[in-house]
Formats: structure tokens, C-alpha cells, sequence
């Protein structure tokens, strides 16, 4: 069945609920009803002269009823005028007034439809021709006033219909300024407060623009001259609009209430508004017309009251109050509403109205007043209501209720219709209703009965009524929820009874889910030629097709192919100035929207500062004053102003100064000598902008320097030498031509008058004849041809150094223990330094051990005591040792001599860590363990200490147990081990002084050995293989052998390979923890492969693997390789293994089955009947053919070759073609041997060989099919080997 669907969006639920329980009562149009007028002209017409007259007056009801008209009161008959006709089947009136005057037609009409079941009535229609006169002629006088007076230009238009908009404009048609000195009032008069010289002008022009016909007038052109007569008196403020201090203003309830205060006065007065009797109502006012007019809208009746306007200059302030009173026309308060009874039913039409003054109710029926219509005794009317007892069949009509006062009226029709009619369900069936969740869902059922039904609704299967939380019904039937939430989807049943019937509706009620937007795009700062994306990520109910839209600036986006629209985002690629905006994001579907907007701020570097331009100039600075440049939307933080040199340094700008962004002037100190060029750079967020155009040249006058040259300083390259360095001063800081300097010295302390010498422009100065490391003062000053500079900066040097002459006394020596020494002396006098004091050197070494069989060794080192010292220490000695030193003193120069040697010995230390630990003879229950000493004894050796604990398969460590062993042992075996299992050794020696580093190693105890399967070496094939000389123990699993541990008790052992049909067979065991383990091989000798090219198979959880694929003939290097946890670092590696692959024969097949061998073999029989043909013949010719002599010669079964001398044959029997050639070596057996190198233990097998869990080879022999018997037999092979596999 179809299903009509319904969506409610959250935004028009207002408008639905409104119509759904407001609207009157709706009688299906089959059944009988009085007329009900759905639409009539407004009451106030005002008609346009230029077209025809259309007055409508539509009306429904059962039949359809019939239309007539009044005008003015009385009866209006269309049938007399012919430019006047009425529509079909409605009471619409179209008046042709083409050729007659409008003003014809003027006049108060009203409509009446009418059935036999009453009439119905529009309101009064008034109908108004609308005006727009002509201005009439004038002649305007210029107007001349005094500067400073008041002055108000009359407009006076023509009054109109409706009334003119005003404006006032000049000869061009443009809006003359406004301003609070300068406005037009609401009358449309332009008022001055103050006039001043500018406001004269000869085109004051009012325009009145006529809104119904679209027509606007003009007034003549004012003149105004203002005069000036000398300075205008100030003056007080004055009310010009409304006069006087107080006044009165009448407004109607639901219009514009304006509140209008002009004023004069110079200086220019300010307004301001106040309500005396409360606040204003904030959104329905406003102050326009530069606060001069006080505007709220939709009056209600708080709105009345006082409202002050004040205006005030800094003369004086003056208040003008205006008592504002609120009047109402008639407004509903209660509408008459449709009544539809059954017979002997009760009801009451019910005409509330309210206004001010409070309106008067008047009733008719059927157009006619009530008082004049025929009695009913079933009606009783008592003031705004009607009620009706016992209503009769027959007695249905129309009531009109007019509310009335003085300010207007109010006209309503009801009908009352009596009839019976059993229930009716309006609503359309099995229509579907969407809304979203946590909205109002309203869901209708309108029905029609007479009498009127009772509406009750069901849910699904449900037989309880909906009623309570969350249901809500209202009087028309309609179900409302009013935050539906997905539970409440479903049918729903709407019944109607009533006591003549019962009928019944489904409805569904679809609740969707939200359009929501989870992620909004964000606000984004871009700089041009960038690209920019905004996202928009939005979640919404799957059932709903969603249409994403972006508009920017609440518009569409422009028609750009930068502008990339995807399913949840927004790109803009190469951005512009002009992409800056809002751009907003919206999600619509079929029931709802989301929406969500980020701002785009576009910015790059400003542009360039213009119009530089150099005042104030003096001497030694210059005004420097710019525009600057569009900052493009990044404020400027800063302008730079640089300078260029061209007298010393054309081309080369140099940074001068920097000012803030707001400034656009700067002060510039500036230097003498200069031809100054200057420019200025703007900076913002983005960047600096490209330079200004560079400035007119500005050249300050030459002067004398007003500095000297800096870091000038004093020191000797020679002991009896003094150099004087400075640096140089450019040109910008010479301030004139010529510049030299004067140089002058002195000895500090000694000599009064300085010694002094000018020099060119250089860089130093060298004194000679100095004494060794004397003290000196020294100054540089700039000379140019201006004068001279400032009093130069006296700086303190000294001549040149020389080396010391003396060596450090008394000194001695404090061993603290037996890796450190603490060295004093006595400092040297500083005359004997003749130089800086830069420290103290100690030279020591270790002249030998304190063991005589220890070598002698002598290596120097050295440790620098910066500064005036007089010990230091001596660290990282060797214990056990003697050792020297000496002292000495050094300067910039160099060092001194050195004091005697003094020695020193160090006392016994802990050993070192013994050279050496193995292990060997490993057992199953017992370990031998070798070493060696500490290559550094340190001291007399006591003896070593060895412990030693269990490691399980988990890498967890058992109990500790200790040995302490004599100085003089160097090996010990360990009895009463755990077999298979691993030890861990800590092992060190020890001195008086207690225990050295440990040094550890690991073993592995064997297990009882059992001789398994290895392969032996096949000496043909250079392959590794071994035969068992005896089978395993019966019934007992094949397990890997332990093998004896090697001192650094590798993880990898037993690595061996075997070559098979399929490949390299690679065995081994592997004792580490790690999992990641690989089998990696290369080709011997190819050395175009580094380390990293070794190839790697992952052969993790076996002990045997087949490497395929290798080359016949070559040789490779394998090695087994156990990785840690990131598959990178090597922790165990095995040793490598040469394997070599042989070069195999292509496999033998039987080629008696081969077509081109019987091809062959018949060919070679066709010949040799040939050949015996041509020998038969020629034997014949030449004499008989011995054949049985050849016979009895040849008793060999193998076919013999043919002579070549005499073209003779070995024996032939065509008896005999089964016997292979003789090239094909067929032993008596009837086997093929099959070369040597191509044996393989899988080849003899049957197919389904497989290896031992080490890696050795066992299967089941059997034999091949008969066809492969006949042609290729089993190699002869070691019958005790073969018989191992059984």
C-alpha cells in the first residue's frame, strides 16, 4: 500500500502547529453548508487610475452560493453598467474604467454569498482613487540669511493618495548631505540649526515620490546665499519641532509611533531621549535622523506614557517632554468559529473583541441585524454571545458579529449547520511522518461527524489509548509528541465515533536521526598564492540523502575552478585578496540542516611605502616622512628605514632605524660627510614588503671626527717590542677627508708625557726597543682635515713576553690512595715570570711496577693548573707502580725550567680482570675450567674467586655457588653437574685490597650421545654425507646430540650440509632464546656484494632447511643468524660453511619412448637395408660373402661397427632389435648406470623421503615402474647404507 510521506522540519513546526490547531472548523464540501467567504479585497483600495478595477469576493459552501453587491449602502446592479462583470461561479467584480474617470467607481462596496442555507457578508470595501498631483508652479526667491542664523526650506508637497515619500536632492540627482547641523524633518522640511558659509548653493531640490503610481514630482530649485557679516553670536539651544516645553502625540495600537525633536542653536545642540515612566522596549526601538527622531514600532499599550527629549550645547540644556497616549482599534480577542450541530444539539457562537475605547458588539444573521430576523425560540443572544438550545433541522445560518469604535471595526461570519453525519476521517491513509529526533512529531487526524466525533489513537498492536507523557491530544485530533525519540517510530491508529458511526486511519511515524556537523571548519589566516582547506565533517541519518552547499559571504562561491567542493571539505587553491570572507558550511537533508561558518582572512606582505619625503633638514638630522602601503589584512609592525652611502659606499644599503607600524614619520641622526639616499620597508606578520623608491639625496658638510677608533689594545710579538693594533674607522665615521690617527704610549707609572706619532689610515703601530714585559699605556686618536677627535680611551698593554727563568721550590708529594697522587709547590716570584702567569705544568710517569718482573715503561703525561697554583692532583694512577714527576711554571711565551725529579710509590690495588677463561672437557655431569691471570695484578695476587649458577630454558638463573681458589691455580674441574644443562661462570681474582672485575662465560653439559643418522661425504659430488654404522636404539625418539660447548658457548652448533635433487640441505642446532632466526648465504669470492647482500631465508622453528635455487658449479658461504626482537641487531651468528653445488647431468629418461628416437632408429634401418643391398650386389660381382665365417668370428652379442675399409658389418639378427647400441653401455643386467655425480639418497626413494628432526635423511626405498626398471635400474650402492632406511 502507498504511503504519503509527510517531513517536519524543526524550523517550520510554529507554522504547523498553528495550522493545526487553529484553523475553524472544516465541513467536507460534499455535504450541505452555509456560504463561507475565503477571500475579499482589503478594506482601505486605493486603486491605480491607469488599470481596471478588481474588487474579489470569493465564497464556498453547499450549494454553491450566489453573489451580490452593495454600493454605498444600497443594492449595486452589475447587469446596468456593461463595464462592469462578475466571474464565473464567484463574486469577483472587474470594472473596465478605460475611457470613463476612476472617480466614477469610488465608493464603500460590500459582497453577500448566499444559499439556500444563509449568507454570508465581506467586510466594507472602500475604494479610492490614488493621487499624485502636480506641484504648483512657483517662483522661489533667492533666500539669504546670516551665517550662524537657523534656517528651515519649506518643501509642501501636494498632498497625495497615499501620501509622498520626501527627499531632498541636488541638480544631479544626488542626495544633498545630512548630518545633526543639516536634516530633513518628518513633515519632509529640511531644517539648519546653524547655517554656514558652505551651505550655499543654488540646487535645494525636493522630490516627492508618489509609491502607488510611481511617478515623482520635483519642486523648483532653492537658492540659498548665507551671508557674513562678521563672527555669529552663540546662542542656546531652541525647540523648533515640537514649540514649547511640553506636548502631546495620540498613536494607534500595532502602528509606528515617531517622536520628532528639532532644534536650533550654535554651537550645533545634541539630542538625547529618555522615558520618564520606563525603559524603552529594546527591540522594537530606534534613534534615526541623527537622534533627532525617536521610532517604535508596534505600539502596545505600555507604550504609553512621558518621553523627554533633551537638547543641549555648552551654552545650556533644555527639555521638551511629550505625553504619548495609546488608542486602539477593535481587535479580536475570541473569533466567532463555524458551529456544526446535530438536531437537539446545544452550542454558543462566542465575538470577543477589546480596543480603546472598548468596541460595540452588533449580531446579525444572514447579513440582516438580529433583532430584524425572525424569532427563534432555540436562540438566545446575550451581548458577545449566541447560544443555541435544542438546535431544529433547518435552522442553519450565517451570523455576522461587527465590533466597532471610533477608530475602526471588526466583521466576522460563523455558521451554524445542522445536519447528522456519521464519522469521517479526513486525513489522507497510511501517510508517513519524518521528523527528527527530539522534535515535536504532530500527527493529524481531522475527521468530520455530526455530531462531532471523539478522537481516540492506538499504537502498533497496542489496545491501550495514547494518552499522558509523551502524548499530548489536542481538541482537532491531533496527536502531538513532543520530543519524539526513535522508540515512538511505528503505526499509529486514529479513530473517530460519534454516536451514528465509527471510523478509523494509519498513520507511521518515521523518526530520523540529526543532521549533525562534528567537525566545523576553522578560521584561517592564509597568505596569497597559498591554498587553504576548510573542513566539514558531518554526521547524518543514513536514510536521508544529504546535499552539502558552501556559500561565501551568504552567497554562492564564486564560479572558480580554484574552488574545490569534496564530500567534507572546501579547497582553495592559489588564494586572492578576493577569497577573504565567510564561508559557511551547510548540511541540508529532506527534514532538517546544520550548518557551521570560519572566516577567511587572506594576507601577504604590505606594500611598498610611498611619497618619502625628506623636512626639517639640518646638519645633523632630517625629517623623514612616508605613506605607507596596503597592509593587506596583517598590520604593520614596524617600518625600517635604511640609507645608502654614495660617497663611500654607493649601492650598499645599511639598516638605520626602525619605528613602530603606527608612525609614519621619523627623526634621523644622522653623520657628517655623507650623500645620504633613504628608503623605507614596511613589516608585518607575512613579511617585509618590497623597498620604497629611494629619496631625494640629502649630503651633510665634512666635520671633525667625533670618535676614535675602538679596540685598541697593546702587547709585545717580542720580548723587547710593544704593538699598538685598533681597528680601522670606516668613511661614515671619519665625518671628513684626510682622516689619520695619532698614536701615543707611555710606561704606566714611570713616565709623565707621552710619546706620540701620527700615522696614515692603518691599522697599528710597532714601538721598539722596549724593555721585557713592561707595562704601558696606550691611546689611538682620529685626525681628519676638519680637526681632531674626542679625548681617546687610555688602554693598558704590555711589551713582549719572555720565558721564565725560574722553577717551582719546595716541592712535595701526597699519595691519597692507589689511583691518586696530590702534588705542592711554592709559586715562582712573578718577576721571574716575565710574562702573563698563564699556570703550572706536572709532568709524571710510570717509571715501573713495584713486581721486578714487570717491564720497564716510561710514558709521559701531562696536567695544566691554569692560573697562580700551588698544588694539584694526579688521577687514573697505576696501583703498585713507581713514578716521577716534576714542576714547572709557563706564560704566553712559553715554560720555565723545571724543578728536580721527585718520585713517589702507589700502594697495592684491586687486580684486573683475568686475561682469559675456557671451558673444555665437557661431560655429562662435569666441566673443566681454564684462565689465566690479570694482565695488570695490581698488587700481590691471594687467589680467585669463581661462582656459578644454573640457567633454565626460560633465561631464569638458579642458586649461586661459590669457590674461592688459590693464587697459584690456573684450572678446575667442577664434578657432580646437572646433565644437558647450562651454567653461567662469574669469575675474578683478588688482591689484598679485595676482588677485580668478573669476567663470565657460559657451557652446556652434554646429554648421553646417540649415534644418529649424518650425511657422509660423497666424493663425487663433493657433497657432505654420512653413513650410520649402526641403527638407533629401538622404540627410542629420534633426539639432537649434544656435542662438547666451546668456551664462549655459542648459540649456533653442528652447522653441516648435504646436497639433494630439490637442493642444499643446511642442518644445525640452535641454543639462543631469540625467535628471529635466518639461514643467510652468498657466493664465494664475488666481491660485488657488500655485507648488507648476503641473501636471507627466515627459517624459524626448525633445525633443517632446503635452500633452492642455487647455481650449478658455484661455491657459497653459509652462515646461520639469530636476530633480536626489531628484526636489526645480529645477536648470534655461527661460523661459516663453504658449500659447494655440483654441476648435475640433466636426469636420464627413457628414450626407447621418445618419438624422434624411433624416427631416428627407423631411419638408420632404412639405410642399412640399403647398404646390404648395395654390398649384396656388389658381392656378387666380386665374389661370395663369408657370413657364417663372420658369424663363428664375432660371438660378442653386441652389435658390432660397420668397416669403413670394405663395407662390412658386424653380425646382424633381425632377431635381436631389442638390444640397445653399444653406445648406450647396458650392463648384463639390463640396468643403465647413471653417472656418479648425479646420486642422490631421495632419487632411489619413492617419492616420500623426508628428514629427521637434525636434519638427516631417512625414507622408505622402493622400487620404480616396470618401465623405468627396463631403462634405468638403481646405481650399485652400499648395501649396509640402503639397508639403514629399512
Amino acid at each position: 500500500m502507498e504511503r504519503t510521506r509527510t517531513r517536519l522540519g524543526a524550523a517550520v513546526f510554529l507554522m504547523l502547529i498553528l495550522g493545526h490547531l487553529g484553523n475553524a472548523l472544516e465541513v467536507p464540501l460534499d455535504l450541505a453548508q452555509p456560504p463561507t467567504i475565503t477571500q475579499q479585497s482589503p478594506k482601505d483600495y486605493i486603486i491605480d487610475p491607469r488599470e481596471s478595477i478588481v474588487i474579489h469576493c470569493e465564497a464556498k459552501g453547499k450549494p454553491h452560493p450566489s453573489f451580490s453587491w452593495t454600493r454605498n449602502g444600497t443594492h449595486f446592479d452589475i447587469d446596468q453598467d456593461p463595464k462592469v462583470t462578475m466571474r464565473p461561479r464567484s463574486g469577483t467584480l472587474v470594472v473596465d474604467i478605460s475611457g470613463e474617470k476612476a472617480e466614477t467607481y469610488e465608493g464603500i462596496y460590500q459582497c453577500t454569498a448566499r444559499n439556500k442555507h444563509g449568507a454570508a457578508v465581506s467586510n466594507n470595501i472602500v475604494i479610492r482613487q490614488s493621487r499624485s498631483p502636480l506641484w504648483s508652479k512657483e517662483r522661489n526667491e533667492p533666500i539669504r540669511v546670516q551665517e550662524g542664523e537657523a534656517l528651515v526650506l519649506h518643501c509642501r508637497p501636494p498632498a497625495g493618495l497615499p501620501p509622498p515619500i520626501i527627499f531632498w536632492m541636488d541638480v544631479n540627482f544626488q542626495r544633498l548631505p545630512q548630518s545633526s547641523r543639516v536634516f530633513q524633518a518628518l513633515n519632509g522640511d529640511l531644517y539648519f540649526s546653524n547655517v554656514l558659509k558652505e551651505d550655499s548653493r543654488n540646487d535645494y531640490i525636493c522630490y516627492a515620490r508618489f509609491p502607488h503610481t510611481q511617478t515623482i514630482q520635483q519642486k523648483q530649485p532653492i537658492t540659498l546665499l548665507v551671508l557674513n557679516h562678521g563672527l555669529a553670536e552663540e546662542r542656546k539651544p531652541t525647540f523648533l519641532i515640537p514649540s514649547g516645553s511640553s506636548s502631546s502625540k495620540m498613536v494607534l495600537r500595532g502602528q509606528v509611533l515617531e517622536l520628532e525633536c528639532i532644534t536650533e542653536g550654535l554651537p550645533t545642540p545634541e539630542v538625547s531621549w529618555s522615558k520618564l515612566s520606563g525603559e524603552f522596549p529594546d527591540k522594537r526601538t530606534s534613534i534615526v535622523t541623527f537622534q533627532k527622531i525617536l521610532r517604535i514600532v508596534n505600539v502596545s499599550d505600555a507604550d504609553a506614557g512621558e518621553y523627554r527629549c533633551t537638547a543641549h550645547n555648552r551654552l545650556a540644556s533644555v527639555h521638551h517632554t511629550i505625553r504619548v497616549t495609546v488608542k486602539a482599534a477593535p481587535y479580536w480577542l475570541t473569533t466567532p468559529r463555524n458551529l456544526v450541530l446535530a438536531p437537539k444539539e446545544k452550542g454558543q457562537l462566542i465575538c470577543r473583541a477589546s480596543g480603546t475605547p472598548k468596541p460595540t458588539i452588533n449580531w446579525a444573521m444572514n447579513g440582516i441585524p438580529i433583532e430584524n430576523s425572525p424569532e427563534d425560540p432555540n436562540r438566545k443572544v446575550e451581548g458577545d454571545t449566541i447560544i443555541f438550545e435544542e438546535v431544529q433541522t433547518g435552522s442553519s445560518a450565517v451570523y455576522q458579529c461587527n465590533a466597532s469604535n471610533e477608530y475602526g471595526y471588526l466583521l466576522s461570519n460563523a455558521f451554524v449547520n445542522v445536519l447528522s453525519e456519521t464519522p469521517r476521517v479526513l486525513t489522507p491513509a497510511n501517510q508517513v511522518y519524518q521528523v527528527i529526533r527530539n522534535n515535536h512529531a504532530l500527527l493529524d487526524c481531522s475527521s468530520f461527524g455530526s455530531p462531532i466525533p471523539k478522537i481516540t489513537w492506538f499504537k502498533d498492536s497496542q489496545s491501550s489509548t495514547l494518552e499522558g507523557d509523551p502524548y499530548l491530544l489536542h481538541e482537532n485530533g491531533t496527536l502531538e509528541i513532543y520530543v519524539a525519540q526513535a522508540l515512538n517510530s511505528g503505526k499509529y491508529i486514529c479513530v473517530a465515533r460519534n454516536t451514528l458511526g465509527i471510523a478509523e486511519n494509519h498513520v507511521y511515524l518515521e523518526v530520523k536521526e540529526p543532521t549533525r556537523i562534528l567537525k566545523q571548519p576553522k578560521y584561517k589566516v592564509a597568505q596569497r598564492n597559498r591554498n587553504v582547506v576548510f573542513e566539514c565533517k558531518v554526521k547524518h541519518d543514513p536514510t536521508l540523502i544529504p546535499i552539502m552547499i558552501w556559500l561565501k559571504d551568504n552567497g554562492e562561491l564564486p564560479d572558480d575552478e580554484r574552488f574545490l567542493v569534496d564530500s567534507d571539505s572546501l579547497t582553495i587553491t592559489d588564494v586572492t585578496e578576493n577569497d577573504a570572507g565567510t564561508y559557511t558550511c551547510i548540511m541540508n537533508t529532506t527534514l532538517d540542516h546544520d550548518s557551521a561558518s570560519a572566516e577567511l582572512t587572506v594576507v601577504e606582505q604590505p606594500d611598498p611605502p610611498t611619497d618619502l619625503e625628506l623636512t626639517d633638514m639640518k646638519p645633523r638630522s632630517v625629517q623623514l616622512t612616508w605613506i605607507p602601503g596596503d597592509e593587506h589584512n596583517s598590520p604593520i609592525h614596524k617600518f625600517v628605514i635604511q640609507y645608502t652611502d654614495s660617497l663611500h659606499d654607493h649601492g650598499h644599503w645599511h639598516n638605520l632605524t626602525h619605528v613602530p607600524g603606527s608612525k609614519t614619520t621619523a627623526h634621523l641622526e644622522l653623520s657628517p660627510y655623507v650623500h645620504y639616499s633613504f628608503r623605507v620597508l614596511a613589516l608585518n606578520a607575512v613579511g617585509l614588503s618590497d623597498p620604497s623608491n629611494p629619496s631625494h639625496m640629502y649630503k651633510t658638510n665634512p666635520a671633525a671626527p667625533d670618535e676614535n677608533p675602538s679596540g685598541v689594545k697593546g702587547f709585545g710579538t717580542e720580548h723587547d717590542n710593544l704593538m699598538i693594533l685598533w681597528k680601522p674607522m670606516s668613511g661614515l665615521q671619519a665625518n671628513g677627508p684626510g682622516l689619520q690617527y695619532k698614536v701615543m704610549w707611555r710606561k704606566k707609572d714611570v713616565d709623565k708625557n707621552w710619546t706620540s706619532v701620527t700615522v696614515a689610515n692603518v691599522s697599528k703601530f710597532m714601538v721598539s726597543g722596549t724593555p721585557t714585559f713592561t707595562p704601558y699605556e696606550v691611546k689611538v686618536q682620529a685626525i681628519n682635515n676638519n680637526g681632531i677627535g674626542p679625548d681617546p680611551v687610555v688602554v693598558t698593554g704590555h711589551s713582549g713576553e719572555d720565558l721564565p727563568v725560574q722553577a717551582p721550590d719546595n716541592v712535595q708529594v701526597l699519595v691519597l690512595n692507589s689511583t691518586l697522587a696530590e702534588v705542592h709547590w711554592e709559586p715562582v716570584p712573578p718577576k721571574t715570570v716575565r710574562g702573563h702567569l698563564k699556570g703550572y705544568k706536572v709532568y709524571y710517569w710510570r717509571e715501573r711496577s713495584l713486581h721486578k718482573h714487570n717491564p720497564h715503561r716510561v710514558e709521559k703525561q701531562l696536567l695544566t693548573f691554569s692560573g697562580n697554583k700551588s698544588h694539584g692532583m694526579l688521577p687514573g694512577l697505576q696501583p703498585y707502580s713507581l713514578y716521577l714527576f716534576n714542576v714547572m711554571v709557563y706564560n704566553g711565551k712559553g715554560e720555565g725550567p723545571a724543578s728536580s725529579n721527585l718520585q713517589f710509590e702507589t700502594p697495592e690495588g684491586v687486580p684486573g680482570r683475568p686475561s682469559f677463561l675456557r671451558i673444555t672437557n665437557s661431560n655429562l655431569n662435569n666441566l673443566t675450567l681454564e684462565w689465566g691471570p690479570p694482565n695488570d695484578l695490581n698488587g700481590h695476587l691471594t687467589g680467585y674467586i669463581l661462582k656459578y649458577q644454573q640457567v633454565n630454558n626460560s633465561n631464569e638463573l638458579g642458586p649461586m655457588e661459590e669457590l674461592a681458589l688459590p693464587a697459584n691455580k690456573t684450572s678446575i674441574t667442577l664434578p657432580n653437574l646437572k646433565y644437558s644443562t647450562r651454567y653461567k661462570f662469574y669469575f675474578n681474582a683478588k688482591t689484598g685490597q679485595g676482588a677485580g672485575p668478573v669476567i663470565t662465560e657460559e657451557a652446556v653439559t652434554i646429554m648421553d650421545e646417540v649415534l644418529m643418522y649424518q650425511p657422509s661425504v660423497d666424493e663425487a659430488g663433493g657433497g657432505n654425507t654420512r653413513t650410520q654404522t649402526s641403527p638407533p636404539i629401538a622404540g627410542s625418539p629420534p633426539r639432537h646430540p649434544f656435542h662438547k660447548v666451546h668456551p664462549a658457548a655459542p648459540a649456533f652448533r653442528n652447522v653441516s650440509s648435504s646436497v639433494g635433487e630439490n637442493g642444499m640441505l643446511i642442518n644445525w642446532e640452535y641454543w639462543g632464546a631469540e625467535k628471529h632466526v635466518y639461514v643467510e648465504y652468498i657466493v664465494k669470492n664475488d666481491n660485488t656484494l657488500g655485507e648488507e647482500e648476503w641473501q636471507k631465508e627466515y627459517v624459524n622453528g626448525s633445525q633443517a632447511y632446503v635452500l633452492k635455487g642455487l647455481k650449478e658449479g658455484l661455491s657459497y658461504r653459509v652462515r646461520m643468524v639469530a636476530k633480536g626482537h626489531d628484526d636489526q641487531a645480529v645477536l648470534h651468528q655461527s661460523e661459516e660453511l663453504l658449500v659447494t653445488v655440483p654441476a648435475m647431468p640433466s636426469r636420464q629418461v627413457d628414450i626407447a619412448t621418445q618419438g624422434w628416437f624411433i624416427g631416428l632408429m627407423c631411419a638408420i634401418a632404412l639405410l642399412i637395408l640399403v647398404l646390404l643391398i648395395i654390398c649384396f650386389i656388389k658381392r656378387n660381382k666380386g665374389g661370395k660373402y663369408p657370413v657364417k665365417e663372420k658369424e663363428d668370428a664375432h660371438t660378442d652379442p653386441e652389435f658390432q661397427p660397420m668397416k669403413e675399409d670394405d663395407c662390412t658389418f658386424g653380425e646382424y639378427s633381425d632377431t635381436e632389435d631389442h638390444k640397445p647400441l653399444k653406445g648406450s653401455r647396458t650392463p648384463s643386467n639390463g640396468t643403465v648406470h647413471r653417472d656418479s655425480s648425479d646420486d642422490s639418497l631421495v632419487d632411489y626413494g619413492g617419492g616420500d623421503g623426508q628428514f629427521n628432526e637434525d636434519g638427516s635423511f631417512i625414507g622408505q626405498y622402493s622400487g620404480k615402474s616396470s618401465i623405468r626398471e627396463t631403462a634405468e635400474g638403481p646405481s650399485p650402492v652400499n648395501t649396509t647404507a640402503m639397508n639403514s632406511f629399512v
